[in-house]
């Protein structure tokens, strides 16, 4: 990117609009938007993401920007009637960020940007309040000296408590105009003493390094963490919004709020939010000081109250969804500060989203689009039910729903530490703030004794689906100490077990019993959705859902290896097994001393012995997996790991027979064992002698398969049922692979035919699993009546990764890098193995146009995987059962993703 003079870098409030987020950001196309609609917006204007991205990319801001500024800036001060830092009536002026997709707390704000030693005087002039001007100006010097200068901001929370200390209060509106003036002496010294300069007097300077001090903050740290979290693009960069300021700690009479349109916690209606009296902003989030609820502004200020009913209820009907929305009163005279999509909660999502179908705003399909897998599942979790020994130790708000059970630890450093051990942790804090995004992802759950549902630690934990209980206020925490004390003296050091129900937002010493959800339920069929005492969050997903399957153009098929698992897919609606992997039906002690007879047999006969014992074992797995899936297809999967998977482990084997040996009592049967075992061990066996290379090399292992489903097909039509077997053909890399091994299983399948005088006719298939296999699958296709790509090992293969060894190797570190966003394994890449599976699909439909094409690797329920293959065309995905709502949603939000 490089500089244009003839770019527009800049955008008045007045020159936007809400669809121009990828621009102005998501809060300076909303402050637009506003502004547009004739609200209480106070004027300002929006530096675009383009400008950020320059920044960046070039290291400096584009060489326009300055003056496009200064223009904008005249511009304000016109509408304003007052200059930036003029001594005598000073314009000041916040300097906030805002990316296209909401990232909260993520990156930096600095507010009464303009303010310095001499315009401090006149502000405190103007307002008839030296308390508020000194007050205005320590903010400043804090947040500024934090944000753009980079000091530690503990050092700023130390002198501010020391002063406190002195007077004898702990509360920041108990300190007087003098006390405030000697904090600010005490700030300026902190910033003299860390970057060896003085605290910058000129406003335009200060303006400038707010502005470049935001394009910054797009790669700190705890943003990128965020970015990867939420799959957000690392060159979206963020806009920077600059607003006159309206004040909102000017007294009693003045103060900031945040307002929710419905309860982002439940999504029921009525009046949501907290607001503060005599405070700034950063007040409200920080959760420093507690909020009242919002309803109590009606007797605090009822005009104000009254005008912002209103505007929420206009904001509503506009978006045509849950609003978020900052505010601030300032003498009692109401300015919006932002509005935006709110976050919610799972359960509100899927509440929302019906009730304004039900109120006319939206219809079916933008229900559906409203709401995604991942919050499906999320509802799918566990929750708390009565009993145990755990002892409630306090209550506080319930800032996020969910069940955590961890040991308590009081960092966000800990609390990845002991994560990583494989420890469930819940983070315990005074307040959370940005940087402690990294904790909050490796925890459970999220406990705060300060901060409302609007503090920072509430916001991120619902838009994470994370737990959170907020507002404690009877515990005290220690964060130093590593403990905090219960209301009863109880005391939980690091490392005791505790619960909290974000829900109800009751906090519990030792482990509470968790019970299956109530959407669980309603899938196993426990619950009715059309009773008048189901819950309205069961109907709300039930009619999504129901909305979701009418849709879709994909099938959604299980991973499923056992009747059990058979009978719960198909009530969470699964509509076949798209993957059933036989090898799972030999790891019982009995069965694999039956596959040991097979690898040990010596000579024909023996071998055929080992297959002949197996094959009625077999064939009573699939005849009870056909009855359970009956009238849908059934896609077996012959054999595919190695054999010596079935064997013991060589080390652990060695020892047995080394040990006997020592005793004088050699084992022949081991020995043997031994002998087999490392005649089969192979340096990489994942490449080695599997899938269908074990059917060319062990003569009768597949026709046994065969013939063990053609049987159980042919007896299940003989009692009425309607068996409808598929068989697939793992780890194909050559057409005449398939040809070799289809011809013994149209042969086999004949002969059984004609057995039980019943014609059985399976579709005959395999895997695309290996690259070699997606690049000439024209050539497989003639001989195949369908594909199903094996997605896990193709990435393997593709990527050159071990999974089992990679991801925890160093997996953690190509994501801090930015190699790659998410692991592979999670969701599918696109570029590369998405490119083959295309190639795939291309090839073998141009061959053969009636060729079925499906996916049954774990990405078949990961929702942007989904949405993936039925961009490329798919017929169906197959994934675990668990998953199988999931996916359903997915594969109808990915038919309208479109329209």
């Amino acid at each position: 990117m490089s500089g244009d003079s003839s770019a527009k870098w800049v955008y008045d409030f007045s020159e936007g609009n809400k669809d121009q987020k990828d621009l102005l950001g998501g809060k300076g196309a909303n402050l637009a938007e506003m502004t547009n609609l004739g609200l209480p917006v106070p004027p300002g204007f929006t530096i675009t993401t383009d400008a950020c991205r320059f920044y960046l990319e070039q290291g400096g801001t584009p060489p326009e920007l300055d003056a496009q500024v200064t223009e904008h800036l005249v511009a304000l001060e016109k509408a304003m009637g007052k200059s930036l830092g003029d001594p005598s009536d000073p314009l000041l002026v916040s300097v906030r960020s805002g990316a296209a997709a909401s990232m909260p707390g993520m990156m930096e704000t600095v507010l009464n940007v303009g303010l310095n030693d001499e315009s401090v005087q006149g502000l405190a002039a103007q307002s008839g309040s030296e308390r508020f001007a000194w007050d205005s100006y320590r903010r400043l010097i804090q947040m500024f000296g934090k944000t753009v200068l980079d000091i530690d901001g503990e050092h700023f929370d130390d002198a501010l408590d020391a002063v406190k200390s002195e007077q004898g209060t702990e509360l920041d509106l108990d300190l007087d105009a003098a006390h405030l003036q000697d904090v600010v002496g005490r700030f300026k010294a902190i910033v003299k003493e860390h970057t060896g300069t003085d605290f910058p007097q000129d406003p335009r300077e200060q303006m400038d390094l707010a502005i470049n001090a935001v394009f910054d903050s797009w790669n700190s740290d705890r943003a990128i963490i965020y970015r990867r979290r939420e799959r957000i693009p690392s060159d979206a960069g963020t806009a920077v919004n600059v607003c006159s300021m309206v004040f909102g700690n000017l007294g009693m009479d003045s103060g900031t709020g945040v307002a929710f349109t419905r309860d982002p916690g439940s999504g029921e209606q009525g009046v949501y939010g907290d607001y503060l009296q005599n405070a700034q902003g950063e007040d409200v989030v920080a959760g420093i000081r507690n909020t009242v609820p919002l309803v109590d502004l009606k007797s605090i200020d009822e005009p104000a109250y009254d005008e912002l009913m209103g505007i929420m209820s206009r904001l509503e009907s506009h978006y045509r969804d849950l609003c978020d929305i900052e505010f601030t009163v300032e003498r009692n005279k109401l300015w919006m500060l932002q509005t935006r999509v709110g976050k919610r909660t799972a359960g509100a999502a899927f509440r929302i989203a019906t009730q304004l179908v039900d109120e006319g705003l939206i219809d079916m399909d933008e229900a559906v689009r409203r709401v995604s897998g991942d919050q499906l599942a999320q509802l799918m979790f566990p929750r708390f039910v009565s009993g145990g020994d755990a002892t409630q130790l306090t209550q506080g708000m319930n800032a996020s729903p969910g069940a955590a059970v961890g040991r308590a630890v009081f960092s966000s450093e800990e609390a990845v530490k002991w994560a990583d051990r494989g420890e469930k942790v819940v983070l315990v804090r005074r307040e959370t703030n940005p940087d402690d995004l990294s904790g909050m992802i490796a925890a459970e759950g999220v406990l705060t004794s300060r901060g409302g549902k609007t503090s920072h630690a509430a916001v991120v934990a619902r838009g994470m689906g994370k737990t959170c209980v907020c507002g404690a206020e009877e515990l005290q925490v220690d964060t130093k100490a590593k403990k905090f004390t219960a209301p009863d003296g109880s005391v939980v050091e690091e490392g005791d077990v505790i619960s909290i129900d974000g829900s109800t937002g009751k906090v519990w010493l030792g482990e509470v019993p968790v019970e299956p959800s109530a959407v669980v339920r309603y899938f196993e069929g426990e619950i009715d959705p059309a009773s008048d005492d189901t819950d309205d969050l069961v109907k709300s997903v039930h009619r999504i859902l129901t909305h979701a399957d009418d849709v879709r153009r994909l099938d959604v098929r299980t991973n499923a290896d056992t009747p059990e698992d058979s009978a719960r897919a198909r009530r969470f609606g699964a509509q076949g097994i798209g993957l059933c992997r036989t090898e799972h039906m030999f790891l019982g002690s009995d069965r694999r001393k039956l596959v040991e007879k097979l690898i040990l047999a010596d000579g024909e006969d023996e071998r055929q012995a080992a297959l002949d014992a197996l094959e009625p074992l077999q064939k009573q797995d699939f005849l009870e997996i056909f009855e359970e899936m009956d009238g849908l297809p059934v896609t077996v999967r012959l054999l595919d790991p190695p054999l010596h998977e079935f064997l013991p482990d060589l080390t652990e084997l060695s020892v047995r027979v080394a040990l006997a040996e020592e005793r004088g009592e050699p084992d022949e049967g081991n020995l043997r064992l031994l002998a087999a075992v490392r005649g089969m061990h192979e340096s990489n066996p994942m490449l080695g002698l599997r899938g269908v290379r074990l059917g060319l090399v062990v003569p009768g292992l597949f026709d046994m398969q065969v013939r063990a489903i053609a049987e159980a097909a042919c007896e299940r039509k003989q009692a009425g049922g309607d068996p409808r077997p598929e068989i697939m053909i793992p780890l194909v890399g050559a057409v005449q692979e398939l040809e070799a091994i289809r011809e013994g299983a149209e042969r086999v399948l004949r002969e059984v035919c004609q057995e039980c005088g019943i014609d059985v006719a399976p579709l005959i298939g395999t895997m695309i699993e290996v690259p070699r296999a997606a690049l000439t699958a024209g050539e497989i296709a003639a001989h195949a009546d369908f594909f199903s790509f094996g997605t896990n090992d193709l990435t393997q293969m593709t990527w050159g990764f071990s999974r089992d060894d990679v991801e925890a190797a160093f997996f953690h570190q190509y994501l801090d890098k930015g190699i790659f966003g998410i692991s592979p394994f999670e969701a599918l890449d696109r570029d590369g193995v998405g490119r083959l599976v295309q190639i795939g699909v291309e090839a073998g439909r141009a061959a053969r146009p009636d060729l079925k094409l499906g996916v049954c690797g774990e990405h078949g329920g990961d929702p942007e995987s989904v949405h993936f293959f039925h961009e490329v065309g798919l017929d169906y995905v197959s994934c675990s059962p668990f998953r199988v709502p999931v996916a359903r949603l997915e594969a109808g939000r990915a038919a309208l993703a479109g329209s």
